[in-house]
């Protein structure tokens, strides 16, 4: 799970967050407290704190998704009132999510937000690839995503209408938009665009809803697999091979380049689990083509944070972190690209 931040910031901290959550928490529960407050890290575009709510007669464990305060009216990112909705109408379909309990209101002064149940179990990469109590689950997650990721892509599309929908093309050319507005020569970020348009595949009959970033960090997961999909912010409706593709890019790996599922499992396992879920073989050249894009907008979304920490819209360590690793989606497309050109 995430770990506790040292410091505390946002629009509200200390004593203040605890009255302003303790107000949001009676209207649930009347006369319940709240206990052990605390900001949590890695969340790369919202905050996240965790507490309890005790009651008469019980102790809940919740998370409080807040928006960033620099992030509340960002272009393209999803307001939380409405990821909320998302993440119950998600629930209702079958697909593992934590429960909603409370979507905030304006005049609890904590901005955009929702109260959400607090799952157990891990999403740090390094303990989920190599911790010991986590094996046996390693060998099931890419199936368990594959059927999770079809659970996903079943609902249906007119519960989401305050999404956008994007084509490939759509998907290709708002990338590029957003990489020239960096004012960055990326001759390697040029040729993965070339390339990208050269093999655009066809827009699906259908649109289905996808989650935009199912990978490491958004996947909650136990010693029995898959618990919990977390942060749904970017997702539209759009071609559900751009989920599969995304899970298999090389920045969710963590060093274990042989496993492309997240560095736990095969392309085959994870296709398996989704055709034994939707009756749908995934189509390996488009889930390609997808994973190629993935690795671009991992780039261009590195240099988005990196902007951002310069700017000083946020100067969090791990922002300025991130920023930096652009230089090694170059690398990893390099190695995509340069075998299928050659």
């Amino acid at each position: 799970m995430a770990e506790p931040a040292h410091d505390l910031q946002g629009p509200a901290n200390g004593d203040d967050m605890a009255q302003k959550l303790t107000r949001v928490v009676q209207r649930l529960h009347p006369g319940a407290r709240v206990e052990n407050l605390s900001r949590l890290t890695g969340g790369a575009n919202q905050q996240m704190w965790s507490f309890d709510v005790v009651t008469d007669t019980d102790r809940l464990s919740m998370i409080l998704r807040q928006a960033s305060s620099w992030n509340q009216d960002a272009e393209n990112v999803m307001q939380l009132d409405d990821e909320a909705r998302l993440v119950i109408r998600a629930g209702e379909g079958g697909v593992p999510v934590p429960r909603v309990h409370e979507i905030l209101q304006p005049g609890d002064r904590l901005g955009s937000g929702y109260l959400m149940a607090r799952v157990e179990g891990e999403t740090l990469p390094p303990k989920i690839l190599k911790g010991e109590q986590y094996a046996a689950a390693r060998d099931i997650l890419a199936r368990q995503c594959g059927e999770v990721l079809a659970e996903i892509h079943r609902l249906p599309v007119d519960d989401f209408t305050f999404l956008n929908s994007l084509t490939p093309g759509d998907m290709v050319e708002s990338l590029y938009r957003e990489y020239q507005g960096y004012g960055e020569s990326r001759p390697i970020f040029e040729l993965a665009f070339r390339w990208l348009r050269d093999n655009l595949p066809e827009t699906p009959k259908a649109l289905t809803l996808v989650h935009g970033d199912f990978r490491h960090g958004n996947l909650m997961v136990d010693e029995r697999g898959l618990a919990s999909v977390l942060d749904w912010e970017l997702a539209f409706l759009g071609d559900p091979m751009a989920d599969l593709g995304w899970l298999c890019v090389n920045s969710w790996r963590f060093g274990n380049i042989d496993q492309p599922v997240g560095g736990f499992g095969t392309r085959e396992q994870l296709f398996d689990g989704y055709e034994a879920a939707s009756g749908q073989r995934p189509d390996p050249q488009r889930v390609r083509f997808w994973e190629i894009l993935g690795t671009l907008r991992w780039g261009i979304m590195c240099q988005s944070m990196a902007a951002s920490f310069v700017a000083g819209h946020d100067t969090s360590p791990e922002r300025g972190a991130i920023g930096r690793r652009a230089s090694e989606t170059e690398v990893d497309l390099l190695r995509e690209l340069v075998p299928l050109n050659s």
